[in-house]
């Protein structure tokens, strides 16, 4: 799964810091009701999913690895619910061009339970809206906090 969003008026340094930020990240996650870091770059979340047939609660463990500022980091994800479970590796690369910084996610995903019975052409519908919503919200909250 590929997904690419351009920051328009936002440097790399300040889109890096912001996607840094653990109160940035947990307002801009869709649902999450808890997000705090048990160590080093390694967080503890908890989210509400309500999207289509995708629908409970997930805890997750997100670890950030390879990080290379402010350029590109690696998100190492295992996240648990009732609809299953979902493995998922993601590059996370950030690239100056004309139009702004694009942020490009290339993520490996596996999931299993009943998340994997409901088919992987909705699943990754369900993650491009999620992914899109976050990097709006994202986008917002680098705004915010550079004005």
């Amino acid at each position: 799964m590929v997904h690419t969003y351009t920051f328009k008026g936002i440097s790399k340094e300040t889109l890096w810091s912001t996607i840094q930020n653990k109160e940035v990240l947990q307002k801009a996650l869709p649902g999450c009701k808890v997000f705090e870091e048990v160590e080093d770059n390694v967080y503890h979340s908890v989210l509400g999913i309500n999207m289509g047939p995708i629908k409970g609660e997930f805890t997750a463990d997100v670890k950030q690895v390879d990080m290379k500022e402010p350029e590109f980091y690696r998100l190492l994800v295992h996240a648990k619910g009732k609809p299953g479970e979902i493995e998922a590796d993601a590059e996370m690369n950030l690239e100056d061009t004309e139009n702004g910084v694009l942020l490009t996610c290339n993520a490996e995903v596996e999931v299993t339970g009943l998340l994997a019975s409901i088919g992987q052409r909705i699943i990754g519908g369900v993650a491009k809206v999620i992914i899109g919503q976050f990097f709006k919200d994202i986008e917002k909250e680098t705004k915010n906090l550079v004005e």
